[in-house]
């Protein structure tokens, strides 16, 4: 390996290069990519591109694009996996001593780049190999400049935040007790001299903002080092953390507060920072929380003095959120029951909260997918409606009646209001409507929407009475459109509490509702017949099949192909709407052959689309949606005319090609997906010319390169074995296939896929062909073995000899593979491998789908094997058939 010098003409190459990526142009940004590539072989290339970016003399773009491929560098070369180190020891050690001085004196944009590379590093070696990183943050915590503080305090939170989803070990609690000998004090006595500083700078508004910023981050690091457990030195400190944190949810200075309406002050995110460290206490530790009264007491006055503008939601959303988690408990009902205080909390707490804002008015007109998103995948988590909800559900615990009784009058109320002006007053009945479903939804999943509620209120009158008229409205009628997008998210969320009929009867309705001009309304209605048609039956059955939605099927796939179309100026605005495609995924999947007069259409229609968005693939899930629409379509069509596969290949091949040639590599796996899903579908020994023509491609080693190409390219290469084992029997072919399954059986991560392919070969290929190359084979797997002693890899090679086993084949049987394995060595080393690998692995716990092939194929290894039954191999016969005794 050779080494970079940081000479001015290799830092004004790297540059070059650098500018190149962000260039529009795919070729030069693709070559100054595959440049840079060339660098990073060389050792020091990290710590010369960390002195570019450094350079105050290097252009700002030139030092962000380094920044972020030094960030990408790491986080794919970091960690070393199937034992390939790509950077060197040396540059390892380099980085780690140089990045976080040097991180600490860059700008804010830069910082932040170099910050995610320094949480990758952390996240691999701290802290076993890096034991020097906290305390290099510490010595640089000081009390003077607060403003540097705030890099050294957002590096420690980036590292310390993984803890809030670590799975609970061992491993991870001696982590946290190394991070707490040596940051918890020094955290603590910051906080302690930041305190201090804002008494003395109460007017000072500059000062005070920085370190608003620094109590901020300090209270985040807190909850990332109590949330796995309460540490011995904040329970013995409790009383000077929670004494600073009272002191700041209930601080006020007008020298904080901003004009603007929309953004909020630093003083509020640390309240709302504060909000999520005493719910998680209340949550968790409440036997220690000893100030958990005063905080209840503090939290409620802050909620009834905080005002409507949306600058103070996420304070609110989290005020209300610990509200929420001292109502849930029993032992605190005596704090709520007094039948005032409930209705104070109703009137005052959640009423307010309720109702729909001017900013998510703003947000249905100005970025409905993101409205929609916000709904529709629980980004609304920090609401207050969403609290506000939360909170009524929580006071359902213990005051159902009660509760239900206060807002039953106000419902009705909003009803009222609505029914006298309904093109005035439709915010009432929106906020009707939210306030039912907070009230009735008790429980509710994601698969079947609400399945228990609220017994004080029937759902079925007021579906009837307040839901289906909006459903039955026209599609251009003067309606609001909030007001029917309440409606049908309404049926969506009470779907399960519909009959099968009721839920038939919406779908002409729904299908109107596809017509509407708005953009929420039609993805509303989408996303509802989509989570209407993959509703299960409490046994975990599908309740709509084939056959129900017949007459509805193709209109609503061609409206919903018309909608995406619609919105494709751009291939990122086409691909936009992932929930359109998700519905037409489904409506596939459930209509199956009753789509077949359609079927050519639908199979160009989506093949259309595709061709637009392989130009930009923007969006993951709608790509995926499409995809899987697409496959869902041929595997339904042509399981019942096979002959219209070639209709489907002509239609389809071509856009697949150009996904190939232009590279685009976020498809490339459902393409050669798509390619085996229709080779299937070909008479056996069989291959058309198409496919044989793309063989030789699909065997290019850098195809497989990329990991997330293996599982589809394996998928197709056993197609192409099961169809035309004569053309994989050629002798050019076979050698490129058995050295596909070599390289990917000699690691460890893709071994599983080298030993499907290679079972694959010996079911199809005859053996005359195969003869020779099984002792090979045999030596490349034992010597593989013997390098990877991890219990996958010899699953996966049990896995493989009970396929073998399995085969039935007239010049293949169980003794021709034992003697294959004997032939290697002058002693049995078959008995060998049995004893020690193969009994071994059969006496863990097996899948359902290992446990039926390896019963199957060492039942044949007992019952048609001479060899077994003699001398070394009688007693592993009797241990094996012990072994597989339990298995069954």
């Amino acid at each position: 390996m050779t080494t970079m010098e940081a000479s001015p003409e290799i830092i004004g190459q790297l540059a070059h290069y650098l500018t190149q990526t962000t260039s529009p142009d795919v070729a030069i940004r693709k070559g100054a990519e595959q440049a840079l590539s060339q660098f990073e072989l060389q050792q020091n290339f990290p710590i010369v591109l960390l002195h570019l970016v450094q350079s105050a003399e290097t252009p700002a773009e030139v030092r962000l694009a380094g920044a972020i491929y030094f960030k990408n560098f790491v986080r794919k070369n970091w960690s070393i996996e199937d034992g390939t180190d790509r950077i060197s020891q040396a540059d390892r050690q380099a980085i780690k001593a140089y990045i976080v001085g040097m991180m600490l004196a860059l700008p804010s944009a830069l910082q932040l780049q170099i910050a995610d590379a320094v949480t990758k590093i952390a996240e691999i070696d701290f802290p076993a190999q890096w034991q020097t990183l906290l305390p290099d943050l510490t010595s640089r915590l000081n009390h003077i400049d607060f403003s540097a503080n705030i890099g050294i305090l957002q590096t420690a939170h980036s590292i310390f935040k993984r803890y809030r989803s670590a799975t609970r070990t061992d491993e991870l609690f001696v982590e946290i007790k190394f991070v707490l000998e040596q940051f918890a004090m020094p955290l603590m006595q910051y906080l302690q001299a930041l305190d201090a500083t804002v008494e003395q700078n109460a007017q000072n508004a500059t000062i005070l903002q920085t370190l608003m910023q620094n109590i901020f981050l300090i209270a985040k690091i807190f909850y990332d080092l109590n949330c796995q457990d309460l540490p011995e030195f904040f329970e013995d400190n409790q009383a000077t953390f929670m004494g600073l944190f009272q002191k700041y949810l209930a601080y006020e200075n007008p020298v904080l507060e901003t004009d603007d309406d929309a953004d909020a002050s630093e003083i509020e995110k640390v309240k709302a920072a504060i909000c999520e460290n005493i719910d998680l206490y209340a949550k968790r530790y409440e036997e220690d929380f000893q100030s958990l009264p005063q905080f209840v007491e503090t939290v409620w006055v802050l909620l009834t003095r905080t005002g409507l503008q949306p600058k103070y939601d996420l304070l609110v959303s989290k005020a209300i959120g610990f509200l929420t988690s001292v109502v849930k408990p029993a032992r605190h009902r005596a704090l709520f029951e007094n039948p005032e205080t409930l209705r104070s909390i109703c009137e005052k707490i959640v009423l307010p909260n309720m109702g729909l804002r001017e900013s998510d008015e703003e947000l249905f007109e100005d970025d409905p997918i993101e409205f929609i998103r916000r709904d529709m995948e629980g980004q609304d988590t920090d609401t207050r409606r969403r609290a506000a909800s939360d909170l009524v559900r929580g006071l359902l615990e213990h005051f159902a009646k009660e509760v239900t009784e206060i807002f039953t009058g106000y419902v009705a109320l909003n009803l009222q209001n609505y029914e006298a002006n309904p093109s005035q007053n439709w915010k009432a009945k929106d906020t009707a409507l939210y306030l039912i479903t907070a009230l009735s939804a008790r429980s509710t999943t994601v698969q079947s929407g609400v399945t228990k509620v609220n017994e004080f209120i029937e759902i079925i009158p007021v579906f009837t009475q307040h839901i289906l008229p909006d459903l039955q409205t026209p599609a251009d009628s003067a309606s609001h459109p909030i007001i029917k997008v309440d409606a049908i998210k309404f049926l969506m969320v009470f779907r399960s509490q519909l009959s099968k009929e009721q839920l038939l009867g919406v779908f002409p309705y729904l299908l109107n509702h596809l017509a509407s001009d708005n953009y929420v309304v039609y993805t509303y209605a989408a996303v509802c017949m989509e989570r209407i048609l993959a509703t299960k039956m409490p046994n975990g059955a599908f309740l709509f099949h084939e056959g129900d939605i017949v007459n509805v099927a193709h209109p609503i796939l061609k409206h919903i192909c018309d909608l995406i179309e619609r919105n494709g100026q751009t291939p990122a605005k086409l691909a936009e709407n992932d929930y359109l495609m998700k519905a037409a995924m489904r409506i596939i999947i459930v209509a199956k052959h009753d789509l077949e007069p359609a079927a050519v259409e639908l199979v160009q229609r989506l093949g259309n689309i595709i061709s637009v968005i392989m130009k930009n693939p923007s969006n993951p899930k709608f790509n995926h949606y499409t995809f899987e629409a697409l496959a869902a379509l041929i595997r339904f069509i042509c399981a019942r005319k096979p002959a219209l596969v070639a209709e489907f290949e002509t239609l389809l091949l071509p856009m697949f090609q150009s996904i190939m040639k232009e590279d685009v590599a976020e498809f490339k796996p459902y393409v050669f997906q798509l390619l085996s899903l229709m080779l299937d579908y070909h008479a056996d020994g069989s291959i058309p010319e198409l496919y044989r023509a793309l063989l030789n491609e699909l065997l290019v080693p850098a195809l497989w390169e990329s990991k997330g190409n293996i599982p589809a390219l394996i998928r197709l290469l056993q197609s192409y074995v099961a169809k035309g084992p004569t053309l994989i029997a050629e002798k050019s072919v076979l050698n490129q296939v058995l050295g596909v399954c070599n390289m990917l059986i000699r690691v460890k991560s893709t071994a599983h896929f080298g030993f499907d392919l290679l079972a694959t070969l010996f079911e199809n290929v005859p053996m005359e062909v195969l003869n020779s190359y099984m002792k090979p084979v045999f030596v490349l797997i034992l010597t593989c073995l013997s390098n990877n002693k991890g219990h996958r890899y010899m699953r996966d090679f049990v896995n493989f000899m009970a396929r073998l086993f399995v085969i039935q084949k007239p010049d293949f049987n169980v003794d021709m593979i034992i003697s294959t394995f004997d032939s290697l060595q002058p002693t049995p080393l078959f008995a060998n491998i049995l004893q020690n690998v193969i009994i071994k692995e059969l006496e863990d716990q097996l899948t359902p789908e290992e446990r039926k092939t390896t019963i199957v194929g060492f039942t044949n290894v007992l019952s048609f094997s001479t060899t077994m039954t003699t001398e070394p191999y009688q007693q592993a016969w009797c241990v094996t058939t012990k072994v597989l005794h339990v298995a069954i």
